[in-house]
């Protein structure tokens, strides 16, 4: 059963970052197949994708020196356009960091304005766990 919600942690962390892996369909099968407790993985869920939010957090700190790398994960139309939003709305656009396209850019830019890292991460998690916890409601209604 551990390997389960190590992979889940993997995933959910992977799905944070520069890679593109999808930890809610990891999440939406064990659910369904009914394997693990809801609970803990919205908890491990949560975890490993804010974990995955704080790496972005640290990139965006370097951001003048690492945008212009091959690797970058977010291009720079993407990152101006986050940035806009974050300057207008500021940290409580961290709540959506879940969101594909422009999520990953907010946490990036978060770190470039230097946002407190505990109130990145509060913000950053309540967002990902109110977005696992739907995966895991839908799943679970699903299988009725």
């Amino acid at each position: 059963m551990a390997a389960l919600y190590g992979a889940l942690f993997i995933s959910a962390f992977l799905a944070a970052t520069i890679l593109p892996v999808s930890s809610e369909v990891v999440l939406a099968g064990l659910i369904v197949s009914g394997r693990g407790d809801p609970a803990l993985l919205l908890a491990v869920a949560t975890i490993g994708n804010t974990l995955g939010s704080v790496v972005n957090w640290v990139l965006g700190r370097g951001i003048d020196t690492l945008r212009n790398r091959r690797w970058f994960p977010v291009t720079p139309e993407r990152y101006e356009q986050a940035s806009r939003i974050f300057r207008r709305f500021g940290e409580w656009t961290l709540l959506f960091a879940w969101l594909p396209v422009v999520g990953d850019a907010f946490t990036i830019a978060a770190g470039a304005a230097r946002v407190n890292i505990g109130v990145f991460v509060a913000l950053v998690a309540l967002g990902k766990a109110a977005r696992y916890a739907v995966i895991i409601a839908g799943g679970l209604w699903a299988i009725g």
